[in-house]
């Protein structure tokens, strides 16, 4: 069947050669010779031997049906690629102001609109530390006052238990009596409210502390003024003496101290740190030695120096080592020998938490060391804070200095009014 389409094929081929005007045939028939001698010099082995090119009329039958069942072969197309077309890269697209607000609901929603300006940061007044620091104490003060005055006159009775709670919180015995005194005045017999209480308290205990309120005064006639530091260990002396520092450098003082605690290698490391951050110097010698010769060292260094002051931290004695007092009374008679009248100031540092037992230490330092003067710590840790009223009534030493925090500004002088206030609990 495919031939016979083939021969139909071959006839209607013929017939149009027939039909063709000689003016179309070809203008020249290339032979075999002329084929191979446009034809390259040497052709692949694979490739057939090329055919003559035959006019229509000659082209046998034969060799044409060949051709149709068994074409030649013939190399793939290679067809190039057409070059990509190059496609601008699009403007990027405006990067949105980034909002000043979000708001938060079941989802977060981006707000255009500016954020009010931020107020500045309030700082928080000394008071305002101090009666935070002496919350506690004013608390417990206050909650016991209340107890009592509820429903009730002022007689001899609410008086008598109005005296046992200032005791109890630390007052002492003559503070006490001085309050109730003064409360039982002109009100015996009547009702009072515990706003007045409160107020009478604040008026009295301002009284028994403003004698004792006094600034820090340095004599830089001795150069430099010798600041010894004394007190039981953990009442903060290391601490107290880096606070002092800084307020003095910061003065325009020019200020050395001296790792006088040579039993406590934490204790001059510690006091290495409140020099590097005060801009001090620091004398200091190896752990375990002598705390006196030390001193001596470090007055000499301070003289040579210029030092307007030198602060000497010394070993936490307790005051019932008797050995132990006698090295610190040592320290007091070795700095004589450069300056009689030094140390010209003994700071003790009292821990508020001891309570009562600070009386004591007050009381033993001071015959030891000569104590002129007192800083209280540790106010904001302790409902006792009262203590320092006692001592005051007591001893009639200056408090020069108290601290309710362990920051750098946590040491401010003392104020009588101050305290009372907060200790009483009266805005």
């Amino acid at each position: 069947m495919a031939l016979g389409f083939i021969k139909k094929i071959f006839s209607f081929g013929r017939k149009q050669a027939e039909e063709t005007p000689a003016d179309n045939a070809p203008e020249e028939v290339l032979d075999a010779e002329a084929l191979e001698a446009v034809a390259p010099e040497e052709a692949p082995e694979e490739a057939e031997e090329p055919q003559p090119v035959l006019a229509a009329e000659e082209a046998p039958i034969a060799e044409f049906e060949i051709a149709i069942d068994a074409p030649p072969a013939m190399e793939p197309l290679q067809v190039e690629p057409e070059p990509e077309a190059v496609v601008p890269e699009p403007a990027p697209a405006p990067v949105p102001p980034k909002p000043k607000k979000v708001a938060v609901g079941k989802s977060v929603e981006a707000r255009e609109e500016e954020a009010p300006p931020a107020e500045p940061e309030k700082k928080t007044t000394w008071f305002e530390r101090l009666r935070h620091g002496l919350s506690r104490s004013s608390q417990q003060l206050g909650d016991s006052i209340g107890g009592i005055f509820t429903k009730r006159k002022l007689d001899e009775e609410t008086l008598q238990d109005l005296e046992d709670v200032l005791i109890q919180a630390d007052l002492g015995l003559e503070t006490a009596m001085r309050i109730t005194d003064a409360l039982s005045s002109g009100r015996y017999g009547k009702d009072i409210a515990t706003d007045e209480v409160r107020a009478v308290l604040g008026e009295e205990i301002e009284k028994v502390l403003a004698p004792v309120a006094k600034p820090l005064e340095l004599d830089l006639s001795h150069k430099p003024h010798v600041i010894l530091v004394v007190g039981v260990n953990g009442t903060g002396k290391t601490t107290t003496i880096g606070k002092l520092a800084a307020k003095l450098t910061a003065g325009g003082l020019k200020v050395m101290l001296a790792a006088g605690d040579t039993f406590r290698a934490a204790a001059i490391e510690q006091l290495h740190i409140w020099g590097e951050r005060t801009g001090a110097p620091v004398v200091s010698s190896k752990l375990g030695a002598d705390a006196a010769g030390l001193a001596y060292d470090a007055w000499e260094k301070a003289k040579a120096a210029g030092s307007d002051v030198l602060i000497i931290d010394t070993a936490g004695r307790l005051q019932n080592r008797t050995e132990l007092m006698d090295e610190l009374a040592k320290i007091v008679r070795v700095l004589g020998k450069n300056d009689p009248e030094a140390p010209h100031t003994v700071l003790q540092t009292l821990d508020a938490t001891t309570g009562q037992n600070a009386l004591n230490q007050v009381e033993i330092f001071k015959n030891i060391a000569g104590v002129n003067g007192l800083v209280m710590t540790k106010l904001d840790g302790t409902a006792r804070g009262g203590i320092l009223v006692a001592i005051a009534a007591k001893h009639k030493l200056p408090v020069y200095f108290i601290g309710v925090g362990e920051q750098v500004d946590d040491l401010e002088p003392f104020a009588a009014k101050d305290f009372a206030r907060a200790i009483a609990g009266v805005a």
